[in-house]
């Protein structure tokens, strides 16, 4: 009779052995990799808050009350659970995909209309290439660099950092591109350089003489209807409208007179912006600037004097670079240096609507900006401590305020409409892309919902060369050069000179010292053995001329032909105080 043998199970012999023979599939475990990416939930920020003593924030699961009442301290934790699966849903900052292409500060960023194409901005002189179809979890990296204001691919070239960068709302095909310089471009959608603006003559006093900026270009837009018109803003007091279907043609120009004292008549354009009604009948075309006035011009024309303007929209000499106009067209935010946040009505625009304080970053970050959603249902804006502030336009108190990157300045950002995702860039040189896998279609949530790809050697990016701008001309490539390189530079510093007097640096080659004896010429023997016709430099040259005299005179060669017709040649002679007078003005020479 044999009995039946009972084995205890092994997990850790199960793990190692195969589950099957052949081919296996891998399957993605798709809500696994999205709730990696998930934001930290409000209590891990309550507790942090408390840590340190500071206000109160929400996450993206709390939501901050507009009221103090008794009936709202007395609701069930059910009604509570509720509210915040609500918030969830309301805004897309449930999860969030980051992205580290840039070394500096991001100053700005843009996406198409479709939401495939992302561009971001910084002040290390490069735009970054973003492909939403090409990313997976593990490649998150941008497939090009491009540099706009360099003339050569070399390491001298000299480069500037990037204001704004703009695609098209009606042709995503071409991206305005807004540099340090008095000077615009157009790029294609692969960073192709298409046109780019004239520079103005700075020696002519009035602005409307010249065809272009005569000095750096802030900010700049796109007509929100017409793809072959856009506006720049510049530090010369002028917006230039441009005609980009003729590559680049200034088609009007805007000469904005201060009236500040001690301004003489000029100041600098800090924001633009082009908005539209939704019947597309009107725009109106609003700016900001330095002296902080607030103007406004019918978008069709003429553009000969404002429709209304503000002079004291915002403190003077303070930089306002938030501005931005409803999806109707009707109310206008601006976001001032002098820390006020500020709603303004385009049909009565004479006073704000509403004014709240809010600590401004202009001064270190003149590009932070502040934004309409989608729908105008919300204001955006972020914070030096690095947080999103979500605003009610009604009031403009923050329905929402979440970390997004603490300790450093939230600069640029973006609610795309068709993804219904926030984009935002920080002082931290890092690309938070918020979203909520529920109400969020394609981008970051398509990103994080794809199969990772497997580790290579070109996903380090510390091992891989970028390669777009090419290598440089002047660059010399050693086998192994770098290597002691690295090691020394960590341990002594590469600049200065040691104490013999050679250089710190190991890649410059020694320069012999330079002695009283090397600095003295060559003898005259071997200048005069080596160095041809080296002895006319001890003759005068007239006694060499007249050395030739009598032979010239008796063997004519080139004046044989008139020998006979030739006159006599008469030298004037010198009497006695001629001559002293001449030895007079040598001595004094």
């Amino acid at each position: 009779m044999d009995d039946d043998v009972f084995v205890e199970e092994d997990d850790e012999l199960k793990n190692f052995l195969p589950n099957g023979f052949g081919k296996q599939e891998h399957k993605t475990d798709v809500a696994r990799q999205i709730a990696r990416s998930k934001r930290p939930d409000a209590q891990q920020a309550k507790s942090q808050d408390d840590e340190s003593g500071g206000p109160p924030r929400a996450t993206s699961r709390t939501k901050i009350p507009q009221g103090d009442s008794d009936e709202e301290e007395d609701d069930d934790d059910d009604d509570d659970d509720d509210d915040n699966e609500e918030d969830d849903d309301e805004y897309p900052v449930s999860h969030e995909l980051v992205l580290k292409t840039h070394e500096r500060t991001i100053t700005s960023m843009t996406l198409d209309a479709s939401g495939s194409r992302l561009l971001t901005a910084s002040t290390d002189c490069t735009i970054k290439f973003h492909d939403f179809a090409s990313m997976t979890p593990t490649t998150l990296r941008a497939f090009k660099s491009v540099d706009p204001t360099a003339t050569k691919t070399s390491a001298t070239s000299e480069t500037h950092p990037i204001n704004h960068v703009e695609f098209n709302p009606v042709s995503p095909a071409t991206v305005l591109v807004i540099s340090a310089l008095p000077q615009a471009k157009l790029l294609s959608r692969d960073g192709e350089p298409i046109a780019e603006s004239v520079k103005g003559d700075m020696y002519l006093r009035d602005m409307h003489n010249t065809k272009g900026h005569i000095s750096e270009i802030t900010t700049g837009t796109w007509h929100p209807t017409n793809r072959d018109l856009c506006v720049t803003a510049g530090t010369d007091s002028t917006l230039r409208i441009w005609d980009c279907s003729i590559r680049m043609v200034q088609k009007d120009i805007i000469v904005h007179k201060s009236r500040a004292a001690g301004s003489a008549g000029r100041t600098r354009m800090t924001a633009v912006s082009w908005g539209a009604s939704p019947e597309g009948n009107s725009s109106n075309l609003i700016a900001a600037a330095l002296d902080g006035s607030l103007v406004m011009w019918s978008g069709n024309g003429p553009y000969t004097r404002p429709s209304a303007e503000i002079r004291d929209a915002h403190g003077r000499d303070t930089w306002t670079g938030g501005l931005d106009i409803s999806f109707d067209g009707r109310t206008v935010v601006t976001r001032g240096g002098d820390d006020t946040i500020k709603l303004w009505d385009t049909r009565k625009f004479k006073t704000p609507i509403s004014t709240v304080s809010h600590p401004s970053s202009t001064s270190q970050y003149p590009t932070s900006n502040i934004r309409f959603s989608p729908t105008s249902t919300s204001i955006i804006t972020g914070s030096p401590t690095g947080d999103l502030h979500i605003l009610n336009p009604a009031t403009l108190k923050p329905d929402l305020v979440t970390p997004v990157t603490p300790g450093s300045a939230l600069i640029s950002l973006l609610w795309h409409p068709k993804l219904n995702q926030i984009i935002t860039g920080s002082a931290n040189a890092e690309t938070h892309i918020l979203y909520n896998p529920s109400i969020s279609t394609r981008g970051a949530a398509t990103v994080m919902s794809r199969a990772p790809k497997r580790r290579h050697i070109d996903d380090d990016p510390n091992l891989t060369t970028d390669l777009s701008q090419g290598l440089s001309a002047d660059a010399i490539i050693a086998p192994n050069g770098n290597i002691s390189t690295s090691r020394q530079s960590h341990n002594k510093p590469l600049t200065g000179l040691t104490a013999s007097g050679r250089s710190r640096d190991p890649r410059r080659p020694h320069v012999p010292v330079t002695t009283p004896f090397a600095k003295s010429q060559p003898d005259a023997k071997h200048v005069r053995d080596n160095i041809p016709l080296s002895s006319m430099r001890d003759e005068d040259p007239r006694e060499a001329l007249l050395k030739y005299a009598d032979k010239a005179e008796k063997d004519p060669i080139f004046t044989g032909a008139w020998r006979k017709t030739q006159p006599k040649t008469i030298y004037a002679e010198l009497s006695d105080e001629e001559d002293g007078r001449e030895k007079k003005r040598t001595r004094q020479g």
